[in-house]
């Protein structure tokens, strides 16, 4: 699935069965609680912090996924076309960053 699927796939569901969009503050705000949720996963999978008997059977892959859907309505909701907006990116960071990396010490 493309990034453009993915937007428009997110897009007709909440057209059949969310009704609509939240606000972008409501949506920033889900996206946030979601980011708590996988960062609570990672620190008890892979630091130091022990699972509680509510974390027991949830899963990264679906925290990320829940991250990504919520991402995807504030970039369909904002007119932000996604593939676009990641290109672009890609493209900042790597005339940006293109040795900064490889000359970094820590990383060797």
């Amino acid at each position: 699935m493309t990034l453009q699927e993915a937007q428009r796939l997110v897009d007709n569901w909440i057209k059949d069965n969310g009704v609509r969009y939240f606000n972008e503050l409501t949506n920033m705000a889900i996206l946030t609680e979601e980011v708590g949720e996988v960062a609570r996963i990672i620190s008890r999978q892979y630091g130091e912090q022990s699972f509680k008997e509510s974390d027991k059977g949830k899963q990264l892959s679906d925290e990320l996924a829940d991250v990504l859907f919520v991402l995807i309505c504030l970039a369909n909701q904002t007119g932000i076309n996604l593939t676009d907006a990641l290109q672009k990116n890609l493209e900042k960071k790597t005339s940006r960053d293109s040795t900064r990396h490889k000359e970094n010490e820590k990383l060797k």
